[in-house]
């Protein structure tokens, strides 16, 4: 079986719903979905899943300062992340809630099989805690806050935490873990995360606190029902709670281990709870890794990072409201490097948006379908033997899928748009250089042959960027009269049949224009 013919699994990170979901969020899960819309298009079988952690202690702690229940809380917040999704159309196949009763089976397995191996402990913890990160930390890892605070590398607080634990005997899996890295460097990308968690791992790994007594919103350690699981335990394990684990056979069997390619993709922030305990975890528990995990860098807003105290918090919903969804779609693919940090503003969407879709698709499309339309009675002209300029576009054309494919096994999202949208320029250029609408008046066949090459651009270029922007590239094969199951890959090599009736042509991307106040300042 070839690496793409095997089943597809994509997961984004899960998201803490403590908090209503901002601009990182929905970056997050629109680049997950469009990777996995591609894989769909080129043929796969492939499954996306996305969803909420809604254990630990920052939601007790947030429901509480809300005078709620937890699980009232829980379900409110949860909602809005349902919500998001919609919006944005992220098409996910299974929406996990950690809470889930099938999620808290799949995580007290794992725990189980850890604890047969023997790699499971009994002992006191004293150390230091972030809340918000659901992380702890060693001494040297913490930083100076202000006032003799100590802050997390992240820059979260943390507090000092003495309580009765459970540990996982991490430190048995450092070798283990190095020759992961070094064998499979594949497992982790972008190489610049890779090199830097195998520098963390080559400093020595501590075991690691899995369990807690203060409160007792989480999974119940088997056996000892005073205990609840470190929140990253049963959060990790929803990748395979969502696969109907611990039944091995069925959705686990087809999209988990060696006969399938299995994909995490989440921040920067939360690479090494993926990348060393989550494979340490299943290695103890003698189950199969990821085939990848890529950490994405953050998504800034104008070049800051966005937090309630800076009143700079972006609300996705919002934005895709002010905009629409595609264009907001479209820019955190194209203008962001993936796997880098990057930044957004009102200005920088409306000026790519513009440029890309409205200028270069949307006007290629406008033009063309509108002289077909007035001049060929909305039917597809046939076309006339190829010159070298028409051959010099197909050839161009030709070589788009194979360019995006290459750039999309890298997650080199932005590079696989830029791939197809020089197409949508070369078809731009050539239109303009030959003319139709002159060359009509003294030979119709070339004008006719003129447009049906524009038409068949547009056609593939709407397949070509029908995983980045769903809805606007269907309103595109809509006005082409493409029925919905030549609207994949394998479809690009079936070109417009001549004569092919066409309905009134509509334009599909408006000119954005930037909201008042929003313009530099």
């Amino acid at each position: 079986m070839t690496p793409e013919s095997k089943p597809f699994y994509i997961t984004t990170a899960i998201s803490y719903p403590n908090g209503r979901p901002h601009i990182g969020h929905a970056y997050e899960a629109v680049a997950t979905d469009a990777i996995a819309r591609f894989h769909r298009l080129a043929g796969r079988d492939v499954r996306f899943q996305t969803g909420v952690d809604e254990h630990g202690l920052k939601m007790v702690k947030t429901a509480r300062e809300r005078g709620m229940d937890i699980r009232d809380f829980a379900d409110e917040m949860t909602q809005y992340f349902i919500d998001m999704g919609k919006v944005l159309n992220i098409q996910y196949d299974r929406f996990i809630r950690t809470t889930e009763e099938a999620n808290h089976r799949a995580a007290q397995e794992i725990w189980r099989r850890m604890e047969a191996r023997g790699d499971l402990y009994l002992d006191r913890y004293e150390g230091w805690y972030s809340v918000r990160d659901e992380a702890y930390y060693d001494e040297k890892e913490l930083i100076d806050g202000e006032v003799d605070e100590k802050l997390s590398p992240q820059g979260t607080p943390v507090e000092w935490t003495v309580e009765e634990s459970w540990f996982f005997r991490l430190s048995n899996y450092q070798d283990k873990l190095l020759e992961l890295y070094e064998n499979r460097p594949e497992f982790l990308k972008p190489d610049s995360r890779r090199n830097e968690i195998a520098r963390f791992v080559e400093g020595g790994l501590r075991d690691l606190s899995i369990s807690r007594t203060s409160f007792d919103w989480g999974v119940k350690v088997p056996g000892h029902d005073d205990h609840v699981m470190y929140v990253w335990l049963d959060a990790l394990t929803n990748y395979l709670t969502g696969l109907d684990f611990p039944d091995e056979d069925g959705l686990y069997a087809r999209y988990w281990g060696e006969g399938a390619e299995s994909v995490h993709i989440i921040g920067k922030d939360i690479v090494r709870f993926h990348t060393v305990y989550w494979p340490a975890f299943l290695m103890s528990a003698d189950l199969p890794l990821p085939s990848r995990v890529f950490g994405h860098g953050f998504l800034l807003n104008r070049g800051q990072k966005e937090s309630k105290s800076l009143g700079n918090v972006t609300d996705p919903i919002e934005l895709a409201e002010t905009f629409g969804v595609d264009s907001v779609r479209y820019f955190l693919l194209r203008e962001v490097s993936f796997g880098q940090d990057g930044s957004y503003s009102a200005e920088a969407i409306v000026n790519r948006c513009n440029a890309d879709l409205a200028n270069d698709l949307g006007n290629l499309a406008q033009r063309t379908l509108s002289m077909i339309a007035k001049n060929y009675d909305g039917k597809v002209p046939e076309p006339c033997n190829p010159t070298d300029t028409d051959c010099a576009l197909m050839a161009t054309f030709d070589a788009i899928p194979k360019q995006a494919a290459a750039a999309m096994e890298e997650f080199a999202i932005h590079q696989a748009l830029e791939a197809i949208w020089r197409g949508a320029g070369d078809a731009n250029l050539y239109i303009s250089e030959e003319q139709p609408w002159s060359v009509r008046k003294t030979d119709p066949a070339r004008a006719g042959t003129i447009l049906y090459r524009c038409a068949e651009a547009v056609r593939q270029l709407a397949i070509l960027a029908r995983w980045a922007i769903p809805a606007s590239s269907d309103a595109l094969l809509d006005q082409l009269a493409q029925p919905e199951e030549a609207r994949d890959f394998a479809a690009l090599g079936h070109p417009l049949k001549p004569g092919l009736d066409l309905p009134a042509p509509q334009g599909v991307f408006p000119r954005l224009e930037l909201p008042e106040g929003q313009g530099d300042s």
